[in-house]
Order: structure tokens, then C-alpha cells, then sequence
């Protein structure tokens, strides 16, 4: 098997993702393990970083996106 360090994430739709932040989220609340909040704030970075926004844009983008695709 080949080994490899980082994983690019490049066809996942928004409401997955931001399934996987809130879900992020949620366990590091409930759990008390900061390693949940500081995974989900990393790649909440990492997105924001890359759309050229803050990261509350990012998630009210992502949020907007989703609702929007629900009311279809």
C-alpha cells in the first residue's frame, strides 16, 4: 500500500462538508476532546483561506449553499 501524509479534498459537495464541520463540532462540545474543535477549526482555515474569506463567511457561504439546496 502506498503511504502518503496529506489528503486533498477536491470533489466533496458543500453540505458534506459542512456536515463534517458541524459534526466536528458537536463531538468536541459533547466529548470535551479539543482535538474535535481544533480539527474542525483547521480545516475551517484551510477553506476560508482558499475561498479568499474569513471564516465566518466561509461557513455563512456554506450554510446559505446548503439551505438553498434543501428548498429545491
Amino acid at each position: 500500500m502506498k503511504e502518503f501524509d496529506k489528503i486533498s479534498i477536491q470533489e466533496m459537495s458543500k453540505e458534506d462538508m459542512l456536515m463534517i464541520i458541524e459534526a466536528l463540532e458537536y463531538t468536541g462540545n459533547n466529548t470535551k476532546i479539543e482535538d474535535y474543535i481544533n480539527l474542525k477549526n483547521s480545516i475551517l482555515k484551510e477553506l476560508s483561506s482558499l475561498a479568499e474569506s474569513t471564516e465566518e463567511e466561509f461557513l455563512e457561504y456554506l450554510n446559505k449553499s446548503v439551505a438553498g439546496q434543501r428548498a429545491l
